[in-house]
């Protein structure tokens, strides 16, 4: 990189994505990328994490057409008002007006829940949980490759219930998804936070969402589960017959992992001033061999390699013998840049004296490794790779996190890129008075189990505190 990463991240950011061969973004219309392969490697591996979990616990994938009607979207009042700004009609085929428009998805609730009411009827239909991975489409007026697109990439989650508590328990099996995800595999940090009302998703009763923290201190918000109540059943005539031959409207959640957000946060929070840095699960390739001779060595630096190779893919990884036809130092530098975890190195000491040099990319050290141990040493090193960039980033994480008392050390904070924890009063009007005034800070919630009681004066007006919340800028 010709730039670092933590004295202009947004230059380090552009500078990774293209370098790194992620996304080329001269196709031509604004907010719509082409995603190569290296990128899509790594976000087919997002994709699996998260289709496992939810098949775990008990979802199903199905795909719903991209194409929304427009009187489903009017079925909903505060849904459609929240996503009508942002929606790409289609509304000529065939050079033939439509007789009435079709939404690109720009979210799905509308088109599943027209669906639910002509699929449940009666209590042995519940619960329902499905799951589509898509792409959406909003007509957003800033984009940037992976943290905000007018066409982007995530998992929606629907799930019909046929009581509260149930929608109660979803949403703690939502966070828990996220979680054994994106910290547990990933090793991305996040608060998952209860938004305020005002800020809670178009529709919903409440919303829960996952802010992680991007190098200049902006919040990215990666994930939500939404408690929709029985606002969408009475708007879609979602309903079901009880044992007692009853009738009522079922209760719903909805869950959205950011597929392309995630792949945001990995790039920043992991990378560093050489590229990317990538854990084991989700690099395209887990090891790269790159064989170095000269004159006659080749023939044994090359059998080497080609044995190590074989060993390596049958142990279970994504291994490449790198055999272009480029100098070491270009090949080192290549694979550092697109995140490779371990890089193995053979000349002629390495075979003349079997052993392997082993180069991981997370701390950038080398460490001699015997033949016979190589293996067990690859699956020490994918534990430990892991393990080291969660503590890395937890600890950035957590430095970037700070109590403010006072409309002073709210201000101080913000300028410092911090994200603020500090009492509040709760009023809209105080929230957006503060994002007026400083800088768009903004109100992204409460901690999810927090009561709301005396918090001693409100951080910005003085006013009583009812609750304690996190705000930060945001993307």
């Amino acid at each position: 990189m010709s730039v670092r990463k933590e004295e202009d991240f947004s230059e380090w950011f552009t500078q990774v994505i293209t370098k790194a061969d992620l996304v080329d973004v001269r196709y031509g219309v604004q907010g719509f990328v082409v995603h190569r392969p290296w990128a899509m490697k790594i976000i087919r591996q997002i994709y699996r994490m998260f289709e496992e979990e939810l098949e775990r616990t008990g979802h199903e994938p199905v795909l719903f057409p991209l194409v929304i009607p427009e009187e489903y979207l009017e079925k909903e009042k505060e849904h459609v008002e929240g996503f009508k700004p942002e929606v790409f009609w289609v509304t000529e085929a065939g050079g033939e007006r439509l007789e009435r428009r079709l939404a690109l998805r720009p979210t799905s609730e509308t088109a599943f829940y027209s669906m639910y009411a002509l699929w449940i009827q009666s209590w042995r239909d519940l619960p329902l949980k499905l799951y589509q991975s898509v792409a959406v489409y909003r007509y957003e007026k800033a984009t940037r490759p992976f943290i905000r697109g007018r066409e982007f990439l995530w998992i929606e989650a629907h799930c019909a219930f046929a009581t509260k508590e149930e929608v109660l328990r979803q949403i703690r099996e939502d966070m828990e998804n996220t979680r054994r995800v994106v910290w547990e595999r990933l090793g991305i940090p996040f608060l998952f936070l209860r938004r305020p009302q005002w800020d809670k998703f178009a529709g919903a009763e409440d919303t829960y969402a996952a802010d992680t923290i991007m190098p200049d201190g902006r919040v990215l918000q990666i994930s939500s589960t939404h408690d929709l109540g029985q606002r969408f059943a009475k708007a879609f005539g979602i309903t079901y017959m009880r044992e007692d031959g009853s009738r009522d409207y079922v209760w719903q959640t909805c869950y959205g992992p950011g597929i392309w957000r995630i792949m945001a946060a990995l790039i920043a929070i992991h990378g560093d001033d050489k590229g990317l840095v990538l854990p084991f699960e989700v690099a395209p390739i887990q090891v790269v061999i790159i064989p170095i001779y000269y004159g006659e060595e080749r023939e044994a630096v090359l059998g080497k390699c080609r044995r190590v190779e074989e060993g390596v893919r049958g142990a279970g990884y994504r291994v490449l013998l790198d055999l272009r036809d480029r100098t070491p130092g270009w090949k080192f530098n290549d694979w550092e840049l697109r995140g490779v975890p371990v890089r193995i190195e053979i000349g002629r000491r390495e075979v003349e004296e079997g052993f392997v040099t082993l180069f991981r990319r997370d701390l950038r050290t080398r460490v001699r490794v015997r033949d016979s141990e190589l293996l067990a040493a690859l699956r020490q090193l994918e534990v430990d790779i892991l393990e080291t960039l969660k503590k890395r980033a937890k600890e950035y994480f957590e430095s970037r996190i700070v109590e403010a008392r006072s409309r002073e050390e709210v201000v101080r904070a913000v300028r410092e890129g911090k994200v603020i924890r500090m009492p509040f009063c709760g009023r809209e009007e105080c929230a957006e008075d503060m994002r007026a005034n400083a800088e768009g800070l903004r109100v992204r919630g409460t901690e999810v189990d927090a009561a709301e009681g005396d918090c001693g004066s409100c951080a910005w007006c003085g006013a009583p505190a009812r609750f304690m919340v996190y705000a930060a800028r945001a993307y």
